[in-house]
């Protein structure tokens, strides 16, 4: 390892090892760059890999700091290291220790689906109306009580949950948090969140445990620490209590992850949990241009509760960002496609443009304009290739065979495929269960049940068998080996190779793909001395992240599209930003919140720094939104960058909308120059001056004329504005009265044909 590689700032940051330590690393700073060389730098001064802690918040994220750091020093150090994301460390943990409080080491870890499948359950078991107790929300509550170490006991002494559920009239939340926790443990499973909040109990109520894991970390290293919640925050205090030996990389400025219990405090006030702790900044950016750097920073600097610091390029200048004004979020999707289009064929390729966007509802449009322009796209965040239907029939035989106790498992492939146990049978066997207070897998090994007859019960038997065989198993052979009997004996694979359409073939490549999955999965772990369970699989399997599912198809040449929340971590030569109105970005939910407004910045923020090369912005005067057409003001972040960043325009201000400076001025972007390739160009919008806007931000006809009048004042030439196609030019008349229609050439929207007497047409 030579230090000699780093920068000053990095190199400081990584020698620093005597004294808790804050790295504050700015956009495209190069943070993992400091986080791998400080642990090569341990352990090349003599501390075991086993004594380092290094949690992150992705798998991609720890495999990639593992693969550089083997580089640095050896393989076999990089191995040994304790290094992955929290909640994989936090469930190694509680393997060895989760006896103590009530679980066995094959416990069962939900997932989503899982765990609102349970809930659904329980409600219907209250008889609570799912209306006032929806799923999702009573998840979401339960959730964040668990990030905030709160227990069912203690659910009613936090005001905020008390009084909201009192507003909302979900006052048994703590009663439906207790029958939850209740069965999971009887289940012998945890959530996601439980595997923070079982850690800190396992701590918290086993001080000699706790002193046990104090010991065998020496150091303690944390990735992305802005993104962490209450209870990550206090295991990390516990665990680094004795040494004070920690080091902790973030950016407090790309904090934007509140919605799923980051709290920014854990970052901002990280110097008083830890008085003495030394703060580093890594400002230089390596990602970026000039103007793309300064942008964000002058944006981000109208943010109160932030650590200062200079972020700075030293690349080219760049171009500068560009900003289109759309009358309605149609011709919106039509400018975005017009400039990719535009960009493709002056020879950049699809793969280097990204489309982000605040909302998911907003691709839809952009999407459609997308195929109708025949431009190939990919959206990222969609379904987890383990939540697609037959992929999660197979692991849920998979858990259940390694935890019988499973009963969202159970629940889910009793009869899967159909065995000729129905929904009736199921409700009675879970009932008999609630009733002798049973876990349900007792009642089916039992060979009765109430009101169930002889043949079902046959049937029930023998799937209790085959269960039983696969159960008796687990602890012998391979994940593979015993994998490939499952899918076999259960009649999941003759179920999915049967058909032969393309959705069946989809089927089929999917489970061939897991299969393989977790064959690779065996040999990678006998190479490496690991264990080749199948519980050893399922651990991995169940800890897939959702921010492990966006990795990019470098080979696939598609526009990006996704959310800015997606995109974190990401950078692209050229990224548009979508919708920039008042209302949409920043969400209309800010408005009373000074601090909500900030992360609405921060996020922001961090969709400029996602750009190499090229900024461009959109935002339109009038969006469809809850079934009516909406008008918009632009967003305040466009006019918090100052005007010397963006191509010569003038800013919108207030309601109004960006015009040109004369009515003959062009917008255009500099010409970027792709490796072998043309230039991007954007083509410059039609020469004449759209009218000033209303206050409401849109387009509106003139108070004076009708739509008669507008009608006549036609003629083969005229420039008009409709509010969802936007711009264009008369072509044609034709028909009088209540029949005229217009051909009329929009810039964005092609060519439409309209009836004069609907069409909500503006002359210019």
């Amino acid at each position: 390892m030579n230090i000699d590689d780093l920068n000053p700032s990095q190199r400081d940051a990584v020698l620093c090892s005597d004294a808790p330590s804050l790295v504050i690393a700015g956009a495209g700073s190069g943070k993992t760059r400091v986080l791998t060389y400080k642990i090569a730098y341990l352990l090349e001064q003599g501390m075991q890999p086993w004594n380092i802690l290094a949690l992150t918040f992705t798998n991609k994220a720890a495999r990639e700091m593992r693969e550089r750091i083997a580089t640095l020093v050896s393989l076999e150090k990089a191995s040994s290291l304790w290094m992955g994301t929290f909640h994989s460390i936090f469930a190694r943990i509680l393997r060895t220790e989760g006896h103590r409080l009530g679980y066995d080491t094959n416990y069962t870890i939900y997932d989503t689906d899982d765990s609102k499948s349970l809930i659904r359950l329980i409600l219907r078991e209250m008889c609570l109306d799912e209306k006032v107790y929806k799923p999702t929300a009573v998840q979401n509550r339960i959730s964040a009580a668990k990030n905030r170490l709160v227990l069912p006991s203690a659910y009613n002494s936090v005001r905020e949950f008390r009084e909201s559920d009192d507003m909302a009239k979900r006052t048994l939340m703590p009663e439906i948090y207790q029958r939850y926790q209740d069965r999971c443990k009887q289940a012998n499973a945890m959530d996601f969140d439980d595997l923070l909040l079982n850690t800190w109990l396992l701590f918290d109520r086993n001080p000699e445990v706790a002193q046990q894991w104090q010991d065998r970390f020496h150091f303690v290293l944390v990735d992305e620490y802005q993104d962490t919640n209450f209870a990550q925050h206090q295991i990390i205090r516990l665990l680094t209590d004795r040494r004070q030996r920690v080091c902790v990389v973030g950016d407090d400025a790309q904090s934007i992850y509140s919605f799923r219990g980051a709290d920014i405090d854990n970052i901002l006030r990280f110097q008083e949990t830890y008085p003495g702790a030394r703060l580093f900044k890594l400002e230089r950016n390596y990602r970026s241009t000039q103007t793309i750097v300064n942008a964000a920073g002058s944006l981000i600097r109208n943010n109160r509760e932030q650590i200062a610091k200079q972020v700075f390029s030293e690349k080219e200048v760049g171009n500068p960002i560009a900003l289109f004004p759309a009358y309605s979020d149609i011709d919106e999707a039509n400018i975005i496609l017009r400039e990719v289009q535009k960009a493709h064929r002056s020879g950049i390729p699809y793969k280097d443009m990204t489309v982000l966007y605040r909302t998911n509802a907003q691709s839809r449009k952009i999407e459609d304009s997308f195929l109708h322009g025949r431009v190939p796209y990919h959206i990222y965040a969609g379904m987890s290739f383990y939540q697609r239907e037959e992929i999660k029939d197979l692991l849920c035989y998979l858990r259940l065979s390694v935890n019988p106790y499973d009963e969202e498992s159970l629940r889910r492939i009793i009869n899967k495929p159909t065995r000729g146990i129905g929904d009736t049978t199921v409700r009675k066997l879970f009932l008999e269960a609630r009733k002798t207070d049973k876990p349900v897998w007792d009642v089916l090994g039992s060979g009765s049940c109430p009101d169930v007859n002889a043949g079902t019960l046959a049937r029930l038997k023998t799937f209790y068998d085959m269960m039983a065989a696969f159960h008796e198993s687990a602890t012998a052979d391979d994940a593979h080996t015993l994998a490939m009997r499952i899918a076999k004996e259960s009649g999941l694979m003759q179920h999915v190779f049967s058909g032969h359409d393309p959705d069946d073939i989809s089927k089929q490549e999917n489970m061939q793909e897991m299969l393989d999955g977790i064959a690779n999965f065996v040999q990678d772990s006998r190479e490496q001395g690991l264990g080749t369970l199948l519980t050893d699989y399922l651990q991995e399997a169940s800890l897939a992240t959702d921010f492990d599912r966006n990795d990019i198809d470098k080979d696939d040449d598609s526009v990006n599209m996704m959310t800015i929340h997606s995109a974190k971590g990401l950078e692209f030569p050229i990224v548009f930003i979508t919708g920039l109105e008042e209302g949409l970005f920043p969400s209309e939910m800010t408005s009373d919140s000074p601090r909500a407004l900030e992360e609405e910045r921060r996020l922001f923020y961090v969709a400029i720094t996602r750009a190499e090369r090229q900024v461009v912005l959109t935002y339109a005067k009038s969006r469809f939104r809850n079934g009516k057409m909406e008008f918009s003001r632009p967003s305040r972040f466009i006019r918090e960058i100052p005007q010397q960043y963006y191509s010569p325009l003038r800013l919108p201000q207030g309601g109004e909308t960006v015009q040109r400076q004369t009515p003959r001025v062009e917008q255009r972007i500099k010409p970027i120059r792709p490796q072998g390739a043309g230039s991007f160009v954007p083509p410059s919008r039609p020469s004449f001056t759209p009218p000033s806007a209303h206050s409401a931000g849109g387009i509106t006809p003139s108070p004076s004329r009708g739509r008669e009048e507008v009608g006549t004042a036609l003629s083969v030439g005229t420039p008009v504005v409709h509010e969802r196609f936007g711009r264009g030019i008369v072509q044609a008349l034709e028909g009088t009265g209540i029949d005229a229609k217009a051909t009329v050439q929009f810039e964005n929207a092609g060519t439409k044909v309209l009836m004069l007497r609907f069409a909500k047409l503006t002359v210019l």
